[in-house]
């Protein structure tokens, strides 16, 4: 059997210490209890969430991140309110449209993971025309986890991995655990280093589940709205404190 042609992987990290994560990952939680306790739509506070996307992603260049990936849909989240979920898709719809332009100017890479065969048509035409636009950018690489859930990532994967073997492109006795992560919908992404959740909830929600393996984990109380620039900046802060072993041991 032939080898499956390796896809083309994220670009090697310089040489040299590096005290803050190169790549952060973000489960934006709490926008509809921002909302509950000023006795508002839940939607209103998913509105001031995406607002606040757009200042944690400026503030990705002067920080040293070069990856921003963060999570806007669940595969599980179409169990909401049919009401919430179109809300959600309009607003996803209008926030292309609006941060296009600016993504753009500012030098914004976007990239979106995820299974787009439940999206509709429009939205996914929004999607495509967003990362065609941003490709040549290379400042920040931001990634939005759209209709995205882990295991169905690894599902997804492991079917494409499937298909390889059985046309006769990957030998199943070279198969390693380098091998798989070609197939996931980050495969030109390096894994993140720092995986930060807000609002106080204490779960990882089926996020990034092969490439979290060991990450850092930041459980913050503050809900997604009030996750200001400030408030990342001391998060990458307290970062730059931990010792990361991989595994191994410290001497």
């Amino acid at each position: 059997m032939k080898n499956a042609a390796p896809l083309t992987p994220a670009t090697p990290q310089t040489d040299g210490p590096r005290k803050g994560p190169r790549h952060v990952a973000i489960i934006m939680d709490g926008n509809g209890r921002w909302a509950q306790k000023r006795n508002r739509p839940r939607l209103l506070g998913h509105r001031a969430g995406a607002r606040r996307v757009r200042e944690i992603v400026e503030a990705c260049p002067d920080n040293d991140v070069e990856y921003l990936t963060i999570y806007a849909f669940s595969t599980e989240n179409w169990k909401r309110t049919q009401a919430e979920v179109s809300g959600l898709m309009m607003l996803f719809r209008r926030y292309i449209e609006r941060e296009a332009n600016n993504l753009l100017r500012k030098g914004t890479r976007v990239r979106f993971i995820g299974d787009r065969v439940r999206l509709d048509a429009k939205l996914v035409g929004l999607m495509d025309m967003l990362e065609d636009l941003t490709k040549d950018n290379t400042l920040v690489h931001l990634t939005i986890a759209l209709n995205y859930g882990g295991r169905d990532e690894v599902a997804r994967a492991s079917k494409r991995l499937a298909c390889d073997v059985r046309d006769g492109l990957l030998d199943p006795d070279e198969i390693t655990d380098e091998t798989l992560p070609r197939y996931l919908d980050t495969y030109v992404l390096p894994d993140p280093d720092l995986v930060i959740r807000t609002s106080g909830e204490a779960r990882i929600s089926n996020f990034l589940l092969w490439q979290s393996a060991y990450s850092e984990y930041e459980f913050i109380d503050t809900l997604w709205p009030d996750f200001t620039r400030e408030t990342f900046e001391d998060v990458l802060q307290r970062f730059g404190s931990r010792t990361r072993r991989f595994g191994g041991v410290i001497g």
